[in-house]
């Protein structure tokens, strides 16, 4: 998963926000609980105000408030909302005190109103408003306390987290399926950059198109370059093999004519062991040639195969080999195979040629579509056969099938090779007709 650059993006995306809705679930309890102490503030002194403008010493020094707020609640006992006004001797209070009474602070402020925090009348946490004032013509500070139970606040605080919890876990949902869509968009030109690399896999000559995205943009001119240098040192392989190739023909016929006057002179075996090393270098040269025109064979195209094979068929009838066989062709006319007429044939050439080389009277080649719709391409004969264990190893470089006869072993090879770089599959089996049955698989 992590070596999904898909899988990485939505990860980090939906770390990132995740922690970023953490963060702004604790700022927005912050503010809320802020919100909701200013709100009680506002109601408390609004009350305390009222209070204090009641509160009152009549002549003989008796502290009174003849109008306490109308509020309801400060008449339920215990009832959490509760008032108080006091002196240092005197102390006037709401019923919902009873027979309770709210602590003085030590250092009760008197120009302005203070909210604090501090444990009730009967256990309960509470929030506290209070300021000193003078009354009276004596100018006696008097206390001004009103009070409220917490719980509420503290209920109206959780079930907002809960809630804004809640709604930011669907945010994040939301978020991270938007961010999906995002990765998706945002990867889409590399999914065009992978399908362009198909064409150019199966074309040398292809190149990819400039990207439309400015970030995409050095990347495919960086592939293109490359591509480019290939193409280059292919062309210049296949040219030093050619000229290699061309270069040997001609020590190769000297050698071929000394061969012949060996003979002409007696030496037959000598000569014989020089025919064989002069084929066995033709041989090889042929193979190499080959092998640089696979380097820049392109993928693709469309070749009928029964115009191929019969071609072949044509030319193994002329050979000392082919003149004495039965060609056995069953091939439908339309089918096609899935390369080039001329890569078919390199394919096919060397398969034929060595069934025709080892073939008692006949050599067949079929061709059809399976269950599977993939073309199978067949060609067998009556000859030795090999063992099975040696069927895996005998299309390898090197590996011959008669180590008496002439040849490097190189056929099977380079068949092996056309078939594997047209996506194809080539398999060695027994034949029915008792040789060896070489048959080649395309995918449909």
């Amino acid at each position: 998963m992590l070596r999904s650059l898909r899988w990485r993006l939505l990860l980090g995306g939906g770390a990132a926000i995740l922690v970023a809705l953490i963060v702004a679930w604790l700022f927005m309890s912050l503010l809320f609980a802020r919100h909701l102490e200013r709100r009680l503030t506002l109601e408390l002194t609004r009350d305390a105000t009222r209070i204090a403008a009641a509160a009152e010493l009549d002549p003989a020094g008796r502290l009174s408030v003849p109008a306490p707020p109308a509020d309801p609640r400060f008449d339920t006992p215990a009832g959490g909302f509760y008032w108080q006004v006091s002196t240092e001797t005197q102390t006037v209070r709401s019923r919902s005190l009873w027979d309770a009474a709210l602590l003085r602070p030590n250092n009760a402020p008197s120009g302005t109103w203070r909210l604090r925090r501090t444990d009730g009348p009967f256990g309960e946490p509470i929030a506290v408003l209070e300021r000193e004032i003078l009354v009276g013509d004596q100018q006696t500070a008097v206390l001004i306390q009103i009070a409220q139970d917490q719980d509420e606040i503290a209920s109206a605080q959780s079930e907002f987290n809960l809630e804004l919890a809640f709604f930011l876990a669907g945010l994040w949902l939301v978020l991270l399926a938007a961010a999906w869509l995002q990765v998706q968009l945002g990867l889409r030109p590399l999914a065009d950059i992978r399908r362009d690399l198909v064409d150019l896999r199966a074309s040398p000559s292809h190149r990819l198109p400039s990207a439309r995205i400015n970030e995409l943009r050095p990347l495919t001119e960086a592939l293109n370059d490359l591509v480019a240098a290939r193409e280059q040192d292919l062309t210049r392989a296949r040219g030093r093999a050619s000229d290699l190739a061309h270069g040997l023909k001609t020590p190769l016929s000297a050698l071929k004519t000394q061969s012949h006057r060996l003979h002409e002179s007696g030496a037959v075996e000598a000569a014989d062991r020089l025919d064989r090393a002069i084929d066995a270098m033709r041989a090889t040269v042929e193979a190499e040639l080959t092998r640089s025109r696979l380097a820049g064979q392109s993928r693709g195209g469309s070749a009928p195969v029964i115009d191929v094979v019969e071609q072949l068929v044509q030319v193994l009838e002329q050979t000392e080999a082919g003149e004495a066989l039965v060609f056995s062709i069953d091939i439908p006319e339309a089918l096609t195979a899935p390369l080039s007429r001329d890569d078919l044939t390199d394919l096919l050439g060397p398969l034929m040629e060595n069934a025709a080389r080892f073939a008692r009277r006949r050599v067949s080649i079929t061709a059809a579509s399976d269950a599977r719709n993939r073309l199978v391409l067949t060609v067998e004969d009556d000859g030795p056969g090999i063992p099975v264990e040696r069927a895996d190893a005998a299309s390898g470089r090197g590996v011959r099938l008669d180590e008496q006869g002439a040849g490097q072993g190189l056929g099977l090879s380079i068949a092996r090779t056309y078939a594997e770089n047209t996506g194809g599959r080539l398999q060695l089996t027994r034949s029915v007709l008792g040789g060896l049955r070489v048959e080649i698989h395309w995918a449909a």
